[in-house]
């Protein structure tokens, strides 16, 4: 079979860009095509974040996680820094604002250590030393934490890479014969073959996985978050976290001053009716209904239905999102907060219910799927890249 070129990365985000950088820079001259269905990059989960350079502190040692965080914070300032991408190393507060939460403190002290990272332990004084309008019981201080713009380190990285990046290009079909190749044919007719394929998906990753004929014995259960912006963003000198709850992956509501100066907060984390489905009216029913049919939801939603009702009651309520924001932040009023934009995680459940941990890369005929890749995926979107490129280059 003819090829038109070595590899097809199917998925224009940060870490399909990052793939795309790491093959050319592992061996120049791989001819490589990124196919986004969006009209430019960035416009899911890496450009709809925190923007926060994670440092590493929440993950299991000798997980990828751990590994690519710690290792990636490093290499995001390097590459902000070389490209001229706005970026800060700025540390961060992890608050607890009861003493019941202070076992989980000392388990991410202990965590940190064992991945590297710089931790100081804090007292409610040396809380206030960080960020005086921050109340606390105890809490930690993690250095080596920072800021930057994910959607500019996309494109420079689209830049960077050399490879050919089609825009609007969504693909609705896959073959494969596992001895020429891979061909995708997209939904304008347009059909590209290529030695490889990749798949970084993200929110769609299960569904590209299945058009690959692979099962990815997981499901993208999407959970949108919801921010707001501080209208009173002096109360907020760096970045702020509560303790979060070892059950989740996810991290609670934050404040986070970014690289611009302005304070946002959140997220929450509710379900969607949708993949994008980036508010409340966005509802697509088949996605929804295939959300419904994956028996891994209904056993979400079984076992951790508190939690769930506290996040769709912060959703619905702006009273209660102010009252969960005033734990860390008490001077904080319904006024001072202003609507701003979400994001969807692209969270992957098992069949048991369980949610996908770590970050997930499986391999097919030709093909690498990365299967879980939300947060710090933005973080150790570098290593990511490398990792998905050695693999992808043994085929070459």
């Amino acid at each position: 079979m003819a090829v038109d070129c070595d590899v097809l990365v199917i998925g224009g985000g940060i870490v399909g860009l990052s793939t795309a950088y790491a093959l050319t820079r592992a061996r120049p001259g791989t001819r490589v095509v990124v196919l986004e269905k969006e009209p430019g990059p960035a416009r899911h989960q890496t450009g709809r974040n925190s923007g926060v350079i994670h440092s590493g502190i929440y993950y299991r040692p000798g997980s990828l996680k751990a590994r690519y965080a710690v290792r990636g914070a490093a290499e995001m300032v390097k590459f902000c820094a070389e490209y001229g991408i706005p970026h800060a190393v700025t540390g961060k507060l992890i608050v607890a604002t009861e003493r019941a939460e202070l076992p989980r403190l000392h388990t991410l002290v202990q965590r940190g250590r064992e991945n590297g990272i710089p931790v100081r332990e804090l007292g409610p004084a040396q809380i206030g030393e960080y960020e005086p309008h921050v109340d606390g019981v105890a809490g930690i201080h993690v250095g080596t934490t920072g800021v930057c713009d994910f959607g500019a380190v996309a494109a420079q990285l689209a830049e960077a890479s050399g490879a050919e990046v089609r825009y609007g290009a969504e693909v609705v079909q896959i073959s494969r014969r596992p001895e020429l190749g891979v061909a995708v044919r997209t939904a304008d007719g347009t059909v590209l073959r290529g030695r490889a394929l990749v798949n970084c998906a993200g929110l769609h990753c299960d569904r590209v996985a299945r058009l690959a004929g692979d099962d990815p014995g997981m499901r993208i259960i999407p959970f949108r978050g919801e921010y707001f912006d501080l209208l009173r963003p002096d109360l907020v000198r760096g970045l702020v976290y509560p303790v979060p709850d070892p059950a989740f992956p996810f991290l609670g509501v934050h404040l986070t001053r970014g690289v611009d100066g302005s304070v946002h907060v959140g997220p929450n984390a509710v379900p969607a009716l949708a993949r994008e489905g980036y508010d409340w009216s966005v509802v697509r029913p088949r996605e929804a209904a295939g959300t419904l049919a994956w028996p891994g939801s209904w056993r979400i939603a079984r076992r951790h239905w508190r939690y769930g009702a506290g996040e769709l009651r912060r959703s619905l309520s702006k009273r209660a999102f102010t009252q969960a924001v005033r734990r860390l932040l008490p001077e904080v009023g319904e006024g001072d907060l202003r609507a701003a934009g979400s994001g969807v995680r692209a969270q992957a459940v098992l069949r048991d219910g369980g949610l996908v941990d770590d970050f997930l890369l499986r391999e097919g005929v030709r093909a690498v799927h990365v299967l879980n890749a939300p947060s710090p995926a933005a973080t150790a979107s570098l290593p990511i890249g490398r990792s998905v490129a050695r693999r992808v280059l043994g085929w070459l």
